[in-house]
């Protein structure tokens, strides 16, 4: 095994933090996994999977061992009258995917094209944007058991999917490593415009003939404008998830707050937009350091360079405190904090 000693881990982690993995190895194929999960088993280190960093805060050097996941490869390996069934190796890049599909008019994607991370990630969030999650097109993964060698074949109900959840971040977090994900594209696209700015951007675009392509690239435009570029500002995209509150709650904020944003929901409740909320507190653009609130979009923390993980979290803990005093909304994070 090709094993690195004390290994920076600031090249694998959007944010940029800069701090070391005392034992590094990358991965390429089952066998190769199977065969560090034996050493680790022998001689009881701890260790930590990662993808391509997207969504974790460093906050601390890893005593133990980082193994980056490298599987690749993008097959059709079925299709029907209305579906082409894709499976992609959980060390794709997800937007390089996203971006195969829409040349190949493989349906369905689109709304969450230029999301940071690797293929392995998505179920473990349910990553979705403008309207789509990921589940929407999701058929079955395989997944390795820590606990007994084997690999899995999982189904979108084994899998439990909720909002940027899963039983990856519950039940089985630390127990499985995802190695690839199937999805379900279609052939006749259904084009999603209704959500966010999709359409007043397609439109400012002058596009003549909506398609999956125009659709990706108005959703490109609209996060290159909003959202800051991982390799110029250290980020992990949205820091915090919004919340949902009951119809009761939700008609009492509006009574103090008649400018709030939410979005009904089929359950009945409604999901408010955390970034508003933060913005609301005076946060966005917010600077100590460092750390600070993206100027643009109040969902997303950066590292303006040389913030350690403890003072980006520190800012996190002080926008949730803010949000609560304010508003008596508890925001949850949607990044992973290791």
């Amino acid at each position: 095994m090709n094993m690195i000693n004390n290994h920076s881990l600031k090249p694998y982690n959007t944010f940029g933090i800069n701090v070391d993995a005392k034992y590094f190895i990358e991965v390429a194929s089952v066998a190769e996994i199977k065969e560090v999960i034996e050493y680790i088993n022998i001689h009881k280190i701890p260790f930590l999977i990662l993808g391509g960093g997207s969504n974790i805060l460093f906050t601390s050097d890893f005593d133990g061992l980082v193994i980056k996941i490298n599987l690749k490869g993008i097959d059709l390996v079925q299709e029907d009258d209305d579906h082409y069934f894709l499976k992609v190796q959980a060390g794709e890049n997800w937007d390089d995917l996203v971006k195969y599909c829409v040349e190949n008019n493989y349906a369905g994607l689109e709304n969450l094209s230029l999301i940071p991370g690797c293929v392995g990630a998505c179920p473990i969030q349910n990553i979705g944007a403008y309207g789509v999650e990921m589940k929407d097109h999701f058929q079955e993964l395989e997944a390795f058991d820590l606990t007994d060698g084997s690999i899995r074949t999982m189904s979108k109900t084994d899998c439990r999917f909720g909002y940027r959840s899963s039983i990856f971040k519950n039940e089985l977090k630390g127990k499985v490593i995802i190695l690839s994900v199937t999805f379900r594209l279609d052939k006749l696209p259904v084009l999603r415009t209704g959500y966010g700015a999709i359409t007043d951007e397609l439109n400012k675009m002058e596009v003549k003939e909506r398609s999956i392509q125009s659709i990706r690239n108005a959703v490109i435009n609209i996060r290159r404008s909003k959202l800051p570029d991982p390799t110029e500002i250290g980020n992990a995209g949205s820091f915090f998830k919004n919340p949902t509150v009951s119809p009761v709650f939700r008609n009492k904020l509006l009574k103090s707050h008649p400018g709030m944003v939410s979005y009904s929901q089929s359950n009945g409740d409604y999901k408010l937009a955390a970034g508003w909320l933060i913005e609301q507190c005076g946060w966005k653009g917010k600077r100590i350091g460092d750390a600070g609130v993206h100027g643009k979009q109040a969902l997303v923390l950066v590292n303006y360079g040389k913030a350690t993980g403890k003072e980006i979290l520190d800012l996190a803990d002080e926008i949730k405190k803010s949000v609560f005093e304010t508003f008596g909304v508890l925001l949850e994070r949607e990044v992973n904090v290791g």
